[in-house]
């Protein structure tokens, strides 16, 4: 089995990650090789940030690697929180309040449709893929669910009458942004 580094020290990333994977690879996150959690995140793109990244870990600590950027993208607020979608209501990075200032910002928008969009970047021995997966959906009024993490209690993905919260893991990995991305990496892969 190989070994992959996940640029990421976020436990639930590594775990969807890993049941997307379902045993092609073996999982490994920043902890696990020594490295800060806290890496470099300074580019005005969701790409940038995935490359920024993966080049951190692969130019300080030599291994194979891959990482991800994800944002939440509403058209009624011209595609934020985007990028800053993890900062959106400060730098505690509170998923909490960041789901309160977008619920706030949308209170008498019509318009709630969404997107949630993942970069997956690999760097193997030395050279640079990226992946993207797309999810579209909707804001929900409020919140619901108790699973998933970040913003999947307001987010109802299209074609379903749930939110990303009260879907069951595989289901949600199945059509999600970033078990979108990671299937097209692990397609690469296996080429």
């Amino acid at each position: 089995m190989k070994e992959l580094i996940f640029a990421t020290g976020n436990p639930n990333k590594i775990k969807e990650v890993h049941e997307v994977l379902n045993g092609a690879f073996e999982v490994k996150g920043l902890r696990d090789i020594g490295c800060p959690e806290d890496l470099p995140e300074t580019s005005p793109t969701i790409e940038g940030n995935a490359l920024q990244k993966a080049r951190y870990v692969y130019e300080n600590f030599g291994v194979n690697c891959f990482s991800e950027d994800t944002g939440l993208e509403i058209d009624a607020l011209n595609g934020e929180p985007g990028v800053f979608s993890a900062r959106y209501a400060g730098e505690e990075k509170d998923p909490e309040a960041n789901m309160a200032l977008v619920l706030q910002k949308l209170e008498n928008e019509q318009n709630r449709k969404a997107r949630f969009r993942t970069v997956a970047a690999l760097i193997l021995d030395g050279r640079e893929y990226t992946f993207e997966g797309i999810a579209e959906g909707e804001i929900r009024k409020e919140k619901s669910g108790s699973g998933g993490f970040g913003y999947d209690p307001i987010f109802q993905p299209e074609g379903y009458g749930v939110t990303f919260a009260e879907m069951d893991s595989k289901t949600k990995n199945d059509i999600s942004h970033r078990g979108k991305a990671m299937r097209l990496l692990i397609d690469f892969l296996k080429k």
